[in-house]
């Protein structure tokens, strides 16, 4: 093929040159389409999560510092089978996953992917103002508001029937809010990477490293949203886009981190501000695990050793090489850590 092309002929030289011409319209072209594509994406996402599947909508249900302090890798084969002896070891198998700030239950098609092929029951919840829900984002004031989805399910389910909670960033003062108020529905809680408090702590405050006191950064941040104007207190916040890749995919692949482009929301302000009461005999009585990511630029694995320090959970499990989104990096190794939770007896 080389000597045809060095010995060409003038015709088909210019040949060339015009499909050269008609490649570059073509890429050009495919540029298009390709941005075409991610939003037929997140549309054919929404429409999905509509469809019901996944027990409702996807959107909406998609579904230590003890001796237990683990380490794992991403090795798992993506079509690994659980051994069915293993399924017989987990008494509880349904999982409900509680996504973080400004994500849906979307960001856990990975995880409910694998956790379905294991033979388990994942279910997703879009909290209020996130995801396809249609909340107005800037009218949730209250954590109680937010975890609605999320509480609204707990009490629909049957009286002797326990889930396994999952919580991602934010999306753990929602599981701290559910295991005080209902903590006879949850079997375990896992804090993934999350905000773990303890009683009469702001989910913003496992931040303040970060952004600095609650107080600057309701006055000076650039990050916040004024749904109701300037002149009135913020009603959310949200990174811009180049931060956000930066703070929580650093680690994740590029189709993923546009798909999170694509469907991302603004956070409501109000919840992250509000001091949990949590008392020792309702959300004390739970059994909690953390799982740690390792190269996490969004809450630092010195703010998340600092975490199981202060509030210890029952085990602590930790993900090498994921970013703050280890549903997107890692799928493999939390998928196995889930897992291997729910063995616990």
């Amino acid at each position: 093929m080389g000597n045809r092309f060095i010995c060409m002929s003038k015709k088909e030289s210019k040949d060339v040159g015009s499909r050269s011409k008609r490649m570059n319209r073509s890429q050009r072209k495919l540029v298009t389409e390709e941005e075409l594509h991610l939003q037929a994406l997140s549309m054919a996402l929404q429409q999905h999560q509509l469809s019901q599947r996944f027990e409702g909508s996807m959107s909406r249900r998609l579904g230590s510092t003890s001796s237990r302090r683990r380490t794992l890798p991403d090795s798992v084969p993506v079509n690994n089978k659980q051994a069915p002896e293993i399924l017989e070891n987990i008494k509880i198998k349904k999982f409900v996953l509680i996504h973080g700030e400004g994500f849906g239950a979307w960001c856990w098609y990975k995880t409910v992917a694998l956790l379905e092929e294991a033979g388990l029951h994942p279910v997703a919840l879009d909290l209020t103002g996130s995801g396809i829900d249609l909340t107005d984002t800037n009218s949730v004031t209250t954590l109680e508001e937010y975890s609605k989805p999320l509480t609204v399910y707990l009490e629909n389910l049957p009286e002797d029937e326990k889930v396994i909670l999952v919580g991602h960033s934010i999306g753990g003062a929602c599981v701290s809010y559910a295991l005080e108020h209902y903590p006879q529905k949850i079997s375990k809680a896992i804090f993934l990477c999350a905000t773990m408090v303890t009683d009469g702590q702001r989910p913003f405050d496992v931040y303040a490293e970060e952004l600095g006191s609650a107080e600057h950064f309701m006055k000076e941040s650039k990050f916040l949203i004024h749904g109701n104007g300037k002149e009135k207190p913020p009603t959310g916040f949200m990174f811009e886009k180049e931060q956000m890749k930066a703070l929580y995919f650093n680690q994740s692949q590029t189709k993923d981190v546009a798909l999170a482009m694509a469907s991302m929301r603004h956070s409501p302000l109000g919840p992250i501000m509000e001091k949990l009461c949590l008392s020792s005999d309702k959300y004390g009585t739970g059994r909690r695990f953390y799982i740690q990511t390792l190269d996490d630029r969004a809450l630092s694995p010195d703010v998340q050793e600092k975490l199981v320090r202060e509030n210890p959970p029952e085990g602590v499990f930790k993900i090498k090489g994921s970013d703050h989104c280890p549903f997107f990096s890692k799928p493999q190794s939390l998928h196995k850590i889930l897992v291997e939770i729910a063995q616990i007896p």
